[in-house]
């Protein structure tokens, strides 16, 4: 039986880029239709996906489930520590986000954050480029993140897209 806090590794790819349009559809949607209360749900979302990966994220489960695999596409399977780290770098921006709309009242700085993370879930989606993944490898070159979190990790570089 699976524990309840944990993370996938390997981490399916094609699975990941189709989360992160998920998340690039809802954060786009927060700031065009002014929408301060979907905050809630994209931080939920992140939360969600860095304790239990896919387990408790209502997106994360329609993704694993449905839409990849009705998708002719072949799996391509990437660390997992390096997708948490990512999901913990969304999910601080976008808890940060609702605190500042919610807690502080502002929204226009909670509205930078969430554009920052359409970004960078713009550039998984779109083009497999993780950010998150790119700062974790960096930060295993410095010695910060020790290997032994992600012996699969230290040739993460080779897994970038052409």
């Amino acid at each position: 039986m699976k524990r309840l806090l944990s993370f996938p590794d390997p981490v399916n790819e094609v699975s990941a880029r189709l989360v992160a349009g998920g998340v690039v559809l809802l954060s786009i949607a927060t700031i065009v239709f002014d929408q301060p209360w979907l905050l809630v749900l994209l931080a939920y979302g992140f939360v969600a996906r860095v304790l239990t990966g896919p387990t408790l994220s209502p997106w994360g489960q329609l993704v694993t489930r449905v839409l990849t695999p009705a998708l002719p596409f072949t799996a391509k399977y990437v660390p997992g520590p390096p997708k948490r780290f990512a999901q913990g770098i969304g999910a601080t921006l976008s808890v940060t986000a609702v605190i500042l709309a919610f807690g502080l009242g502002l929204t226009t700085a909670a509205y930078v954050l969430v554009g920052m993370i359409a970004v960078a879930a713009t550039l998984e989606s779109v083009f497999g480029l993780c950010i998150g993944c790119k700062i974790f490898a960096v930060l295993m070159r410095f010695g910060v993140i020790p290997e032994s979190v992600c012996e699969r990790c230290n040739d993460i570089w080779a897994n970038a897209p052409a």
